[in-house]
């Protein structure tokens, strides 16, 4: 029976030959992630559930992000929680303060998930890693609980979407502007329970730091996951780093998809969402004259070193508006790095940018970049509900990081062209 690289992934990891969608399967993981929001919680369920040890000491990874540095106590005793338990059952792969990073940008840095993976997270984006070909998807603290104990989960078997993009894209353009227009196309209910899988020449095409932020929103589309076929960009990325053997899979040429969408991608702009939803998406040319007071560069969605290169790019020798608070966040350390050897940094700093150490702070209004009444915000995160940066009267409008740094120089929505 032909499958989509999907369903091939969780028939695998269930033990079966094939699946279909609307199954209910168990399937073991091949990692089991939590964060200092999440965790917490699903280790008070851990302990009660009786469970002594951790299903693998390499296959759980704790990654404090959203409120690190820890901004107060009740932060600082969220952290500990995570540190206690990480000591205590001797897991490998926790990572704190100088050695982490944003989850989702630092587990493929660190060789944690590689393509054919089954990887959960208490975390609703940890769909990111289907750039690399891994099933991988967003669970509640209980699951990851149980996760944590067994090795394995329980699931509905999803549907697929295929979305074809092809021809080249125009300047300025990068994953996020594709996701965005998806999202913009089919709302942020389009996909709901679905698997977005993503192919035609354009993401052929597509760096693997793009795939990252096209997978990263699928849920924002409602979808169970997001995922690329694997090819050789992947391979190039994957290879010497991953620390398990790893498998390509991919769709049967006649696999059965609930629906099939196709764009050509010479017609797609930079994009902007506005407010309230990721789904009120607009090529920014259609912006109008919409003044900010903060530009943030970063996140699990755009925090990555061709962000950081595009973003630096506008703003080389450039000074952001006196009215805009520019905030840049590296991915992770190791990105950090990166960014101070290429200079990037420098530029950063010399056009009048904070730069931060890596942390989700400001893209769910924790720390670090908080909106007031009224206050306007462009940002590379993912989200832009009500009240998500800070204050319910303030905005927040998502963009690539070139046209957040655009923004950031002139003080108001705007492309990177009209800064060149």
């Amino acid at each position: 029976m032909p499958m989509t690289i999907t369903e091939k992934i969780l028939a695998a990891h269930a033990g079966r030959e094939q699946v279909v969608p609307g199954e209910l399967i168990n399937a073991r993981v091949d990692l089991v992630l939590g964060n200092d929001i999440t965790a917490p919680v699903a280790i008070r369920e851990f302990d009660k559930i009786g469970a002594a040890v951790v299903f693998d000491l390499e296959r759980v990874a704790l990654v404090p992000d959203h409120f690190t540095p820890n901004k107060d106590i009740k932060s600082a005793e969220q952290s500990k929680i995570m540190r206690d338990f990480a000591r205590k059952h001797k897991i490998v792969n926790y990572f704190e303060v100088g050695c982490m990073g944003i989850e989702h940008c630092l587990l493929p840095e660190q060789g944690l998930v590689g393509p054919g993976d089954l990887v959960i997270g208490a975390d609703s984006h940890t769909c990111t890693y289907g750039a690399l070909g891994a099933f991988s998807t967003g669970m509640g603290s209980t699951d990851i609980a149980a996760a944590m104990a067994l090795g394995e989960i329980w699931l509905k078997v999803p549907e697929s979407i295929k979305f074809v993009f092809e021809g080249e894209l125009k300047p300025w353009v990068s994953g996020k502007d594709l996701i965005l227009y998806i999202i913009g196309q089919i709302g942020v209910d389009g996909a709901l329970y679905k698997a977005m899988e993503f192919t035609g020449s354009t993401i052929e095409n597509l760096s693997i730091d793009g795939r990252f932020s096209m997978c990263n929103m699928a849920v924002e589309a409602g979808a169970k996951n997001g995922i690329v076929p694997p090819d050789e960009i992947t391979r190039s990325y994957v290879e010497g780093r991953c620390r398990r053997p790893y498998k390509f899979y991919q769709s049967d040429p006649d696999a059965a998809y609930a629906k099939i969408y196709r764009y050509d991608t010479s017609k797609i702009e930079p994009q902007v969402a506005f407010p309230h939803l990721p789904e009120n998406s607009r090529a920014v040319s259609e912006a109008g004259i919409v003044e900010i007071d903060q530009s943030v560069i970063g996140s699990c969605t755009n925090g990555r070193i061709e962000d950081l290169r595009a973003a630096a790019k506008v703003l080389k020798g450039k000074k952001v508006h006196k009215n805009v608070r520019p905030i840049i966040f590296p991915g992770t350390q190791e990105i950090y790095l990166q960014a101070l050897a290429e200079g990037l940094i420098e530029t950063f700093i010399r056009a009048g940018a904070a730069v931060s150490t890596p942390t989700c702070g400001p893209c769910l209004g924790g720390h670090m970049g908080i909106l007031a009444d009224g206050e306007r915000c462009i940002a590379t995160t993912n989200r832009n509900f009500v009240g998500r940066m800070g204050h319910p009267g303030s905005e927040v409008y998502l963009s690539n990081p070139a046209v957040a740094a655009a923004s950031a120089i002139l003080g108001r929505i705007a492309g990177p062209w009209e800064v060149e």
